[in-house]
């Protein structure tokens, strides 16, 4: 058993949610939501509720696995506006509020940001052009999905309740989204870093300690999943 939460894993020096909190700072966010579940608490202790200039809020889990999309509707009444989601194991490289303003001035009630991959990192999961998600399936993969879902999202905070309550995968909304053409997609040009596997973290490292990761795009945005 883990006694260490993934956040928490030390690469490049410090703690990996560092990493981003620092990145999210440097892109000009001001407030940041953590859901937590196993081990949370050190989290929580080890980050405190300010960070680099941000403010950091806490949303824990239920005593089960609330899943993405359940974490995200534990941590609704912390989230008034529009926000994006990201993950506690990934490092991106992209603009965020060039994204964030692309999505609003779209109007619908979710995005994902796509990579064009042809499965080279991982097996490609989504169809995209024009600006949108046309087709999502992490599980039932076409020939034409020549994109992966790059890990960060945008919801409104009424976009959870479009599907079934019971829903506890994000990527389900993100499906039915899709299906409905109501998913706004954002496409990115550079790789992502992640430390879910020992080679990502290794390769993770290895980028933060080098000057590649002081040269990522800027933006800004609410980040409620870490």
């Amino acid at each position: 058993m883990r006694s260490v939460p993934k956040p928490l894993i030390e690469v490049a020096g410090q703690p990996f949610l560092f990493h981003q909190l620092q990145l999210l700072a440097d892109h000009g966010a001001k407030r940041v939501v953590v859901c937590v579940g196993y081990l949370g608490a050190l989290i929580e202790d080890r980050v405190g509720d300010e960070r680099f200039g941000l403010r950091i809020d806490y949303s824990y889990d239920a005593a089960g696995l609330d899943g993405t999309l359940g974490a995200i509707r534990r941590a609704i009444p912390l989230l008034s506006e529009p926000f994006l989601v990201l993950y506690g194991d990934t490092y991106l490289r992209l603009d965020y509020r060039a994204a964030a303003a692309a999505w609003q001035a779209s109007t619908l009630p979710a995005m994902m940001t796509v990579l064009g991959n042809d499965s080279r990192w991982e097996p490609s999961n989504a169809v995209y052009a024009d600006g949108r998600v046309l087709a999502y399936d992490k599980h039932a993969r076409t020939a034409d999905m020549r994109w992966i879902d790059y890990g960060l999202g945008g919801l409104t905070p009424e976009a959870p309740a479009l599907v079934d309550p019971a829903e506890r995968d994000l990527a389900s909304l993100y499906r039915t989204l899709a299906a409905e053409r109501r998913l706004f997609g954002y496409e990115v040009a550079e790789r992502f870093y992640e430390i879910g596997t020992p080679s990502g973290l290794a390769e993770t490292d290895a980028f933060l300690r080098g000057a590649g990761a002081r040269t990522s795009g800027s933006g800004a945005g609410e980040a409620p999943r870490a």
